[in-house]
């Protein structure tokens, strides 16, 4: 591995920090919240038009700019840095490398020219609050995650083409012929995105299997993507989460129309490879996201109490908060080294994105792990230092902090995420994790020592 940037890389952070510093201010961030979409979408689509940050890691056959997941984790770690809300993570790490992996010719051109241009925007939507297991990163994702039959799932049914009419029928997916009744939580920017892939269980109890399928949200005539501007029987509703920023919603599906992603009757081995492999990809764009605010949040604790002064003197020059600040530099350049390292490995160690490269076992989970707990560990400590005001709303070390708590909740808890990765990396004692041994990573945190 070339651990050197290349001097294209390093221009997209720089012109990104350069916009992200004019537009996404603290006070900013806190008004774009407060908006139906949860985001500005003028800064998006500038970013997306001026920057191409949906399309990085696209080829550039498919209207991206034809980088790999190196590039969009460097991306993510600028966002990270002014805690962005955005659809970046949504469309970039989690839809479209799906789209890329197993989406046929028609559905990738018709499809990834629009998100790669911000024209429209896509989320993975997994029933149950199983994203973690279904992108592998907690556990295998070879079970009945996506509901299994069971209420609390989503199920897909096959219906007939009835006449030339139907592609119109079908929510406009031409060839579609199924449909979705279910429910999901915890969607990723799902109240607004224009395009679902949708996680579903099919197939009955005799050929059980778990496909993905796409839905197109809105209607061809709809202005803009919306709750209300949804194809019949579906219905999007934004959750409230503690994390603000990272916009959530709730999916009632109620015989909606989909479309397969793929082509023939749909291969679930092929839907676990892709999955896991996004998995790496999603998980390193968000361990860049939570080293790029952990860094912020550190250099404004360091300024802080540089110039916070108690008996007469900076509380920065007393050893014991130096030692405190000390321990969580090394963490944070610990976090960022593992989070490079996974983008790199996600790509196959290449630079041209061909999908989801064959990352080594459990790089993505680890990384992640070691991120946010130093991004928790950043922002527990930034309150502290910051004193008074670092409880209050009007200072900016919550929005750090609940980036951090939110984060572990939607991809983690972290000891899950390192005993999946001492699980894939064959580190067991006495067969535990091996086929007929025990799970390593379903056991509890303190019976496992990695």
């Amino acid at each position: 591995m070339d651990a050197a940037f290349t001097e294209e890389q390093h221009e997209i952070r720089r012109t990104l920090r350069e916009l992200l510093l004019k537009r996404c201010g603290p006070d900013e961030v806190k008004a774009a919240v407060r908006t139906p979409p949860g985001y500005d979408t003028q800064l998006w689509q500038q970013l997306a038009g001026r920057l191409g940050l949906p399309g990085l890691a696209l080829p550039t056959a498919y209207g991206g700019v034809g980088c790999g997941p190196t590039e969009l984790a460097l991306a993510c770690e600028e966002t990270g840095r002014v805690v962005l809300p955005s659809p970046l993570v949504a469309t970039a790490a989690l839809a479209a490398p799906l789209l890329l992996a197993l989406g046929s010719e028609r559905q990738r051109t018709t499809l990834l020219p629009a998100l790669a241009a911000g024209e429209l925007t896509a989320t993975l939507a997994v029933p149950g609050g199983q994203l973690a297991t279904a992108l592998a990163l907690t556990g295998p994702n070879d079970g009945d995650w996506a509901g299994g039959g069971r209420a609390g799932g989503i199920q897909a049914r096959r219906v007939p083409e009835e006449g030339a009419d139907a592609p119109s029928r079908n929510g406009g997916w031409p060839g579609g012929g199924w449909r979705l009744y279910g429910e999901a939580g915890q969607v990723l920017n799902g109240h607004t995105a224009d395009v679902l892939v949708v996680a579903a269980h099919t197939g009955g109890f005799a050929q059980s299997r778990t496909l993905l399928f796409l839905v197109r949200a809105v209607d061809a005539g709809a202005a803009r993507p919306g709750p209300e501007s949804g194809v019949p029987g579906l219905l999007r509703t934004r959750q409230t989460a503690l994390d603000e920023t990272r916009p959530q919603a709730r999916l009632e599906l109620r015989d909606v129309p989909a479309e397969l992603l793929g082509e023939g009757d749909g291969d679930a081995a092929a839907v676990a490879r892709a999955l896991a492999a996004t998995g790496v990809v999603a998980a390193a764009a968000l361990a860049a996201e939570a080293v790029g605010a952990a860094d912020t949040a550190l250099a404004r604790t360091v300024a802080h109490v540089q110039q916070r002064v108690q008996f007469g003197r900076p509380i920065g020059s007393f050893q014991a908060v130096q030692h405190r600040l000390a321990d969580l530099y090394v963490a944070l350049q610990a976090a960022r080294s593992a989070a490079y390292y996974a983008a790199w490995s996600a790509g196959g160690g290449r630079s041209a994105p061909e999908g989801p490269g064959a990352a080594e076992p459990g790089v993505g989970a680890l990384a992640l792990a070691q991120a946010l707990e130093a991004l928790r560990a950043v922002a527990a400590e930034a309150v502290q230092l910051h004193g008074g005001i670092g409880f209050t709303w009007e200072h900016e070390a919550h929005l750090y902090f609940k980036r951090a708590a939110c984060d572990e909740l939607l991809l983690g808890p972290v000891h899950r995420l390192r005993a999946r990765a001492a699980e894939e990396a064959g580190l067991f004692p006495d067969g535990v994790g091996e086929p007929g041994g025990a799970p390593l990573a379903g056991r509890a945190p303190e019976a496992v020592e990695v």
